[in-house]
């Protein structure tokens, strides 16, 4: 499994919200510069964020974005999930029942079940307050 820079930038963006988050609302270009990323392909994405009552937004002169809840609700399987679909590592998981054929002889179903797994379990433990807290401890060793 590759997460595309959809799911990554998602990801980014959400942090920077979360970083610089003061109850005002941010410019999708203010954030796209900080981020290195181009503006109109986080215009893509804050779309679908905005989309799923993940971020909120005003438009105009002082328009801009931000979340729309404190950074603890939000895990990076949420995230990752809403910009790029399931996170299984095969077909055969990526709906509740697993309608392929060979499922109850399939030798390798267990690595496959196993991983899928391992990949909930670490995305949707880490929460965006957990990488905020990451961040400030990485700034905090900067200076």
């Amino acid at each position: 499994m590759k997460i595309s820079t959809k799911g990554r930038y998602a990801l980014r963006l959400m942090l920077d919200l979360a970083i610089h988050g003061n109850g005002e609302h941010i410019p999708i270009k203010t954030i796209a510069e900080r981020q290195g990323i181009s503006g109109k392909y986080l215009e893509q994405i804050i779309t679908i964020l905005s989309r799923a009552g993940y971020v909120r937004s005003i438009r105009g002169a002082a328009g801009g974005y931000k979340l729309a809840y404190e950074p603890s609700h939000y895990t990076v399987g949420m995230i990752l999930r809403l910009t790029e679909g399931n996170l299984a590592p095969v077909a055969c998981l990526e709906t509740d029942e697993n309608f392929c054929d060979r499922k109850d002889y399939c030798p390798t179903l267990m690595v496959w079940d196993r991983l899928a797994e391992a990949i909930d379990g670490v995305v949707d433990s880490i929460t965006l307050e957990d990488l905020l807290d990451n961040y400030n401890n990485i700034s905090k060793e900067d200076k």
